[in-house]
C-alpha cells in the first residue's frame, strides 16, 4: 500500500509552487508606479545625476518610474505635466517647485485626488507641507548661499558678482541673495543663460566691464563651467577667485587645480533613489515618510575633490 504522505508530499509541494507563482504574477503585474515630474532636463549635469538616482532605485527595486521635465525651463508646461500624471493615478508623485505661484495648485490638486507627493530640490519645507506634500528633499538653498558668503567674507571679498544662468528660478535667486547676506555687501546678478558659449562670452563681457571684481559665485555646473572658461580665457584662472553650487567632473577637477575654491554638494543623487524607496515602501508596507531628508549643503574643497571625480564622472554626485 502507498502511504498517504507519500502521494501528498509532491502534491503539496505544487499546491505551493503555484501559490508562490501566483504572487509572484500578482506582484509583477502590480510593480509601484512612481513619476518624477521636474523642470530640470535629464540631459542637465544637475539632473542627470537625480535620474540615475531614480533608475539605480527603481532597478533595484523592481519599481515602475518615470521621469518628465519640459525641454526648457517652463512652468507652465511642468503645470500641464503634472496635471497629466495626476490624471494617470500613479502610486507617487515627485516634483520641484521652482515657482511657487505658477505650480501650488497643479500639486494641491494631486494632493487632493489621493496621489503621496515628495518634494525635491526646489520649494522648500514650509511650502511643501502647505501644499500637503508628504516631505521636503534638498538642502535650504538660502542657508547654503549665506554659509557661501559668510566664507568669502573671511577671505576677505568684498567685490562680487552672482552668475545665474536661470533667473527666475526660484532656488537659485535664493542662492544669490542668501550669498549676499552672507558677505555683507550688495551683489549684482549677472543674467545668464543655458547656452553654454552665450554664458561664457556674457562672463567675458561683465569681467571686462567690471575688472575690480573678486569672485564669481555661479549656482550651477551650466553656470560654473562656461565661467571657467571664460576666466580661462582672460588669463584669470586662479586670479579671480570663484565657486560654485553642484558638482561635475570638471568642476571637481577645477578645485583639485585650485582653479575653483570649492563646489556646494546638493547630493542630488539621494533625491532620485530615495523617493523611489519611500513610494515602494508606502504601497508595500503602509510605511511613510514622517520628516523631511535634508541632502545639503556640502562643500566639496581641494581637500576633498579627488575622492568624488570617479563618483561625479559615474553620474552618481
Amino acid at each position: 500500500m502507498v502511504a498517504l504522505s507519500s502521494v501528498l508530499k509532491p502534491v503539496l509541494g505544487i499546491v505551493a509552487g503555484l501559490g508562490l507563482l501566483s504572487a509572484a504574477s500578482i506582484a509583477a503585474a502590480d510593480p509601484t508606479h512612481v513619476v518624477f515630474v521636474t523642470h530640470g532636463q535629464s540631459g542637465d549635469p544637475y539632473w542627470s545625476v537625480v535620474k540615475n538616482g531614480m533608475d539605480d532605485a527603481a532597478k533595484t527595486l523592481g519599481v515602475k518610474a518615470e521621469y518628465l521635465a519640459p525641454e526648457t525651463f517652463d512652468m507652465a508646461k511642468m503645470g500641464q505635466m503634472i496635471d497629466a500624471v495626476v490624471a494617470s493615478k500613479p502610486d507617487g508623485l515627485v516634483v520641484s517647485i521652482p515657482d511657487t505661484a505658477a505650480l501650488s495648485t497643479q500639486v494641491k490638486n494631486a494632493v487632493a485626488a489621493g496621489i503621496p507627493v515628495i518634494v525635491i530640490d526646489s520649494g522648500g519645507s514650509k511650502l511643501t507641507h502647505d501644499l500637503g506634500a508628504l516631505v521636503f528633499m534638498g538642502q535650504d538653498e538660502f542657508q547654503a548661499g549665506v554659509m557661501a558668503g559668510e566664507r568669502m567674507k573671511a577671505q576677505g571679498i568684498s567685490k562680487a558678482v552672482c552668475a545665474n544662468h536661470e533667473v527666475g528660478n526660484s532656488s537659485l535667486d535664493d542662492r544669490c541673495a542668501g550669498f549676499a547676506k552672507g558677505l555683507g555687501v550688495a551683489v549684482p546678478v549677472m543674467n545668464g543663460v543655458i547656452d553654454p558659449t552665450e554664458m561664457k562670452n556674457r562672463v567675458i563681457a561683465y569681467m571686462n566691464a567690471h575688472s575690480d571684481t573678486q569672485f564669481i559665485l555661479a549656482v550651477g555646473a551650466s553656470g560654473a563651467e562656461p565661467t571657467l572658461a571664460a576666466l580661462g580665457e582672460l588669463g584669470l584662472a586662479g586670479k579671480v577667485k570663484t565657486g560654485t553650487f553642484d558638482l561635475s567632473p570638471t568642476i571637481l577637477q577645477a578645485v583639485v587645480d585650485g582653479k575653483m575654491e570649492w563646489g556646494i554638494d546638493a547630493q542630488q543623487y539621494a533625491m532620485g533613489y530615495v523617493p523611489v524607496v519611500m513610494f515602494d515602501l508606502w504601497k508595500k508596507y503602509k510605511i511613510a515618510p514622517i520628516a523631511d531628508y535634508p541632502t545639503g549643503p556640502g562643500f566639496v574643497t581641494k581637500d576633498t575633490a579627488a575622492a568624488v571625480i570617479d563618483l561625479s564622472k559615474q553620474g552618481k554626485r
